[in-house]
């Protein structure tokens, strides 16, 4: 049977080429995911994302000289396809680092990975799609007054209720009226 045998030969070209293609090391790809996964561990997430994304845009410029070096308008489209995931992976990249560099909430700290979160307007309401601050107002939009039943955590991604995320308790003000303190 060589025509069973020759497509056999050619489906099993066809996978490894595009399992060699999938483990670039360029961002959207397998491969840079990889690396960023392997980097998270170093250099922390924002950073990792900043390298993977650089090292992606190296690959997609290697793969741009083969595109023209072939004159593949496939491949050029693919190339371009890389190029703005790469785009877009730099410009989260930034957004993850300027997170990090800011100062952080007292009192407060994510249920999952207890980080603190940042102080600022980070969270963005469903309904008017106006930024606020969800632990300066208590989970309630300031601009339409919808209350929010769980908020996210910027570093891990995961939601909770804001009641989840006190590390403090709050204070009784009775006990404060009943025991006043000594000056």
């Amino acid at each position: 049977m060589p025509d069973g045998y020759q497509w056999l030969v050619t489906v099993s070209w066809i996978n490894v080429s595009i399992l060699g293609f999938n483990m670039l090391p360029i961002y959207p790809l397998d491969g840079g995911q990889i690396l960023r996964s392997l980097l998270w561990f170093v250099v922390g997430r924002g950073r990792s994302l900043m390298a993977a994304t650089l090292v992606g845009f190296v690959g997609v410029a290697g793969f741009l000289i083969v595109a023209v070096w072939f004159r593949s308008i496939w491949l050029g489209a693919v190339a371009v396809f890389l190029v703005m995931n790469c785009w877009s992976g730099l410009k989260h990249a930034r957004e993850l680092l300027r997170i990090a560099k800011c100062p952080r909430r007292p009192g407060f700290a994510c249920p999952s990975c207890r980080t603190a979160p940042p102080l600022g307007a980070f969270w963005q309401c469903g309904k008017c799609a106006q930024a606020f601050d969800t632990f300066a107002s208590g989970a309630v939009c300031p601009h339409c007054g919808i209350q929010f039943v769980r908020t996210g955590c910027l570093d891990c991604g995961e939601q909770h209720p804001i009641s989840a995320w006190r590390t403090n308790p709050p204070v009784d003000a009775s006990v404060l009226t009943r025991y006043p303190a000594s000056s």
